[in-house]
């Protein structure tokens, strides 16, 4: 049979009454992998519930509409060849109308139209079915030669139109020109998919529920082992080697714990044998300046009595002597700063802390090297502080020393108090300064800043350094809970600033 739509009318139902579950563009979900593999779940089960709805509404109501149709064009056509043996041709009015009424008794609640050339007869006069048979279904059953349907809207309701023509039981005689016409009304069909429609649309919470709670519960044996594996690594990075995590299944996530183990295994191997080379370096380093001290004293004592009797000695001897004190004393110095380093390495320094005045320990270091007419001094009185008095005068040595080696005059010399609890020492020169890559360094073990400088500032100032100065001062500033900063001056020049913690000194004016 085929199916004539109707231009500019509904050919079906319940579409009006279709809501957008998706109202909104996608929307960015911001958490953790546990809201995402839930929301991810979540969606997933929406979308496939409504897409099952969707398929199970679509094949229901063509299933009701399509048994619906084929049950009106049968039972039309078995009524309309049943009265039609017996109706006599050409048909009056009221003939006409018997037979519409005949009709419409063998085929259920039916209203029955029947039409034969210019005149029309209904089986119910109430029904006003004329509005419901379309122009193109009419000319579909007159040209034709079997039952044509058409479904309608009419008032907010669907309807089914089925027409059969007439034919003679003589096929050369063709049709008799007698149309008949059926409206059936889906109103209940439509009823009972929208019904259907609501039933399952009701299931999608539960279902989604459902999906929530299954995605609670495979998020939390998916992260579960994602979190020990996460506290591990946050134990591993905090410097506990020891952190393993339990390796369960053989999956992908028992795939990577393992390779978390072997990774932290061969990690605490290499820590455990760095840990043991370092060691080796320190003890090899203190053996070694250790065994140096004698061997360094015997020297020192033969350079000094060839110091004495340098002017004694012809020209070329008396340089060579001279120059063999002086490089026996800086020998000495860098084994003494290599004992001292070796000893903060071990963590072997412990501080001798007094209440001290900082200003007369300032005065004092100055003084000792000779170099009270060198340094402007602006030091506040009474400036008081609980540190360790021999080493603050190593640092005051290295940092001054170091301004008046590689700087230029004036070399100033500034204490202050920094609100309650912090005491500054600033050491200033008008040298060239240093540059940011110099600056970042300056600390370093052996670094110069300047190639062509061939020696470092040294802890006791006078002769040539030993290159470790300047770490050692450092290494004494954090001993004390302080730090040593660099900078360079707006006017040119470097400026080394020492802050210590005042502890339970008290300070005076600033």
């Amino acid at each position: 049979m085929r199916r004539t739509e109707p231009g500019g009318r509904s050919c079906s139902f319940g579409h009006g009454s279709r809501r957008r579950l998706f109202g909104h563009g996608p929307r960015r979900f911001v958490g953790g992998l546990r809201v995402r593999l839930v929301v991810t779940f979540v969606v997933v089960a929406l979308l496939s519930a409504v897409t099952a709805t969707a398929l199970a509404y679509r094949d229901a109501r063509t299933a009701v509409l399509q048994r619906t149709q084929n049950t009106a064009v049968n039972d039309l056509r078995e009524r309309v060849g049943a009265v039609a043996a017996d109706f006599d041709m050409p048909p009056d009015q009221r003939g006409l109308a018997r037979f519409a009424s005949k009709v419409s008794e063998g085929i259920g609640a039916r209203t029955v139209v029947a039409r034969y050339q210019d005149l029309s007869a209904t089986s119910d006069p109430l029904a006003d079915p004329d509005n419901r048979i379309t122009a193109e279904l009419r000319a579909a059953v007159r040209t034709g030669d079997g039952a044509r349907f058409q479904r309608v809207e009419w008032r907010g309701g669907p309807y089914l139109v089925v027409g059969v023509p007439v034919v003679y039981a003589d096929a050369d005689r063709g049709t008799s020109g007698l149309e008949v016409f059926a409206v059936t009304d889906l109103r209940a069909e439509r009823d009972d998919t929208a019904a259907l429609l609501d039933s399952v649309r009701a299931g999608i919470v539960p279902v989604v529920a459902l999906a929530a709670v299954l995605a609670l519960l495979a998020a939390g044996t998916v992260l579960r082992p994602v979190r020990k594996l996460g506290r591990a690594t946050r134990e591993l990075a905090a410097g506990d080697l020891g952190s393993r995590v339990t390796v369960r299944g053989h999956d992908e996530l028992a795939d990577l714990a393992r390779t978390f183990n072997d990774s932290a295994d061969a990690l605490q191997a290499s820590d455990a044998e760095l840990r043991a080379q370092e060691a080796k370096a320190r003890r090899f380093v203190a053996d070694v300046s250790h065994e140096l001290r004698t061997p360094l004293a015997a020297m020192t004592m033969v350079a000094t009595v060839l110091e004495e009797d340098a002017d004694q000695l012809p020209p070329d001897a008396a340089h060579a002597a001279r120059t063999v004190g002086a490089e026996t004393a800086r020998l000495s110095l860098l084994v003494d700063d290599l004992m001292e380093i070796s000893r903060f390495d071990a963590g072997a320094v412990r501080l001798n802390e007094s209440v001290t005045d900082l200003a007369d320990t300032v005065r004092a270091s100055l003084a000792l090297r000779g170099w009270t007419d060198r340094v402007e001094a602006e030091l506040a009185e009474g400036v008081r502080a609980v540190v360790d008095r021999r080493r603050v005068d190593v640092i005051v040595a290295n940092l001054v020393g170091n301004a008046l080696r590689h700087g230029a005059p004036p070399v100033t010399v500034t204490l202050a108090v920094e609100g309650r609890q912090w005491v500054a020492l600033e050491v200033a020169d008008h040298g060239p300064g240093l540059p940011p890559e110099a600056r970042e360094r300056v600390f370093d073990r052996f670094y110069k800043a300047d190639a062509a400088r061939t020696r470092d500032t040294d802890d006791h100032g006078g002769g040539q350094g030993s290159g470790l100065g300047m770490a050692i001062a450092l290494e004494n500033a954090r001993l004390h809970g302080g730090t040593i900063e660099v900078a360079q001056r707006p006017q040119g020049g470097a400026v080394f600033t020492l802050r210590l913690p005042m502890g339970t000194g008290e300070g005076g004016e600033g």
